[in-house]
């Protein structure tokens, strides 16, 4: 089971002059704007980097985008994500960009742990952002390791196991590991490469942290504070035990607090379903985007 729950969240140019924009200092992210038009911030997931959406943003233009880069991740210094929680300081890193950038509502689309920074930018910030769309993720990963009864108390021993084992993990055991983690994160394998890279040149720490911070953070709550637009797209991840229904129901569930979200299923697909169904997953983000 924490093969499955490891595999489900590694998810892993110039500015044009009209996109221009005050310059926005971070030690925990930094953000590449790209094009114009309407503003749509991209955050990827954990250990990934933002090239994760290239594919995407060329087959979808006519907006400005703003690539969000976690230090730590994909071979940027760990900065002030070095030490201590990184969840909660990186969301609010990106709401000041928003604040501080002067994007007038905004769509916030996350990828994996992408998607718990767009729950907690929208709910912790009501009247900011206009729609979310959340890829992968779930709003409390607690549950899949403990149950309903399970709390962010009670989940800190297995999060400290999982911490330190990501952490402390090194050389060839490393490369195997995210290798075959990859594998089962990413159904095209001609586009594996780029993802393991991005895992290996992350810190271990800063990824060890990110997954300590998920498996003890309940988004639930913040979903009532979201009442603009809300889509989910999610997968079957690869070798679960579970049918396409109970993943279904899962979810359902998970998004109760949210009446309002959409939630699909994209079919023949693993985590990084924007590089596995690029066509399904630019047609669902054109019709959020409208």
């Amino acid at each position: 089971m924490i093969r499955f729950l490891f595999l489900l969240l590694l998810g892993f140019g110039a500015v044009p002059a009209a996109a221009a924009m005050p310059a926005f200092v971070s030690n925990r992210i930094s953000v590449e704007v790209r094009g114009s038009g309407p503003d749509v911030v991209l955050i990827p997931g954990l250990s990934s980097s933002p090239r994760v959406w290239d594919s995407t943003i060329a087959a979808v233009p006519g907006y400005r985008y703003h690539l969000v880069h976690v230090s730590g991740f994909a071979g940027q210094a760990a900065g002030g994500n070095a030490q201590g929680p990184v969840l909660a300081p990186v969301a609010e890193e990106i709401a000041r960009y928003i604040s501080e950038g002067h994007l007038t509502n905004p769509a916030v689309v996350g990828h994996s742990m992408g998607g718990s920074w767009a729950i907690m930018v929208a709910g912790r910030h009501p009247g900011w952002v206009s729609r979310v769309m959340v890829v992968d993720m779930m709003p409390f990963l607690g549950a899949m390791f403990g149950g309903p009864g399970a709390t962010p108390e009670s989940l800190r021993p297995i999060a400290e196991q999982i911490r330190n084992g990501i952490a402390t993990s090194a050389g060839d055991a490393r490369r195997a590991t995210i290798t075959q983690t990859i594998a089962g994160m990413v159904r095209t394998e001609n586009l594996r490469g780029p993802i393991v890279d991005h895992s290996l040149t992350s810190d271990p720490a800063v990824s060890g942290q990110g997954f300590y911070d998920l498996v003890t953070t309940d988004l639930r709550p913040d979903l009532a504070n979201i009442h603009v637009p809300l889509t989910v797209l999610y997968v079957l991840p690869a070798g679960a035990p579970l049918t396409p229904e109970q993943i279904d129901g899962f979810y359902r569930l998970s998004y109760a607090g949210a009446p309002q979200a959409v939630l699909r299923r994209i079919p023949d697909s693993y985590h990084f379903i924007m590089l596995d169904q690029p066509e399904v997953f630019q047609a669902a983000l054109r019709d959020f985007l409208r």
